[in-house]
């Protein structure tokens, strides 16, 4: 009898505007939320609650992604009830300021979320994922990733870091059916990127409009499909030509 349980996925960061449309694409497509948040707790439990009410299973799971112990410790019951066979890395932060002028704490911090954030979240879930033989492993970077960006040397080398682990553990699952890819996305119509006017987007911005959530969203759900099973390894832009 085939197995009707729905694949489960977390998605970190869930309570900010770009995580909230992942966590509602893949709810649609079918899969089991966990809506990962640690400052914005809030925001999550209303996100799971709209979920819950449109049909979907959600969970709120809250924990300091910087903290291994503590991430292990917060995985270990949604472990101990099955594999998370989908992760969606979407938690990070800007902490902004040219390199001259950057504290050690404002470096730290911003690849603590982003870098090191991905190694305490995907290593418990690595193991159990493998085991299915199935796997979708995705992290949501950025342009500056990709082509740097003035006061931003704490996260584009974040970001960047993403690209590289992303790669090299794309090789080491490749042939367990586990793909491992990022999503680089440009300017989005977020809170984070309200300080953007329309001439910087129409000078910035080829296509001359923010990218919109559901976009990213969009790219998220299909690399988290069944179709998306010969990509892996990949740096998706999603910019409007930006690059």
């Amino acid at each position: 009898m085939r197995d009707t349980t729905p694949r489960r996925a977390l998605v970190t960061g869930a309570s900010g505007a770009i995580g909230a449309a992942i966590c509602r694409r893949l709810a649609q497509d079918g899969l089991a939320l966990l809506c990962h948040a640690h400052s914005g707790r809030d925001e999550a439990a209303r996100l799971a609650a709209e979920l819950e009410a449109g049909g979907a299973h959600a969970t709120v799971c809250v924990f300091d992604i910087t903290d291994g112990a503590a991430t292990a410790a917060a995985l270990a019951p949604f472990l101990a009830q099955g594999p998370i066979q989908v992760l969606v890395h979407n938690a990070g932060i800007h902490d902004d300021a040219v390199l001259a002028g950057m504290s050690l704490s404002q470096w730290q911090r911003v690849i603590d979320v982003s870098l090191h954030g991905f190694f305490h979240v995907a290593q418990p879930l690595l193991l159990p994922m493998i085991r299915t033989r199935w796997g979708r492993i995705i992290n949501i970077t950025s342009v500056a990733g990709l082509a740097g960006n003035r006061g931003q040397a704490n996260y584009a080398a974040a970001k960047s870091g993403l690209h590289a682990a992303g790669k090299s553990l794309a090789l080491e699952v490749a042939s367990r059916g586990i793909t491992v890819n990022s999503v680089a996305p440009g300017i989005i119509a977020t809170p984070m990127s309200a300080a953007f006017t329309a001439d910087d987007i129409a000078r910035l911005v080829p296509m001359r409009r923010a990218g919109q959530c559901h976009e990213v969203a969009d790219l998220v759900g299909f690399l988290a499909s069944d179709q998306a099973a010969y990509i892996t390894g990949q740096v998706i832009s999603i910019n409007g030509g930006m690059i």
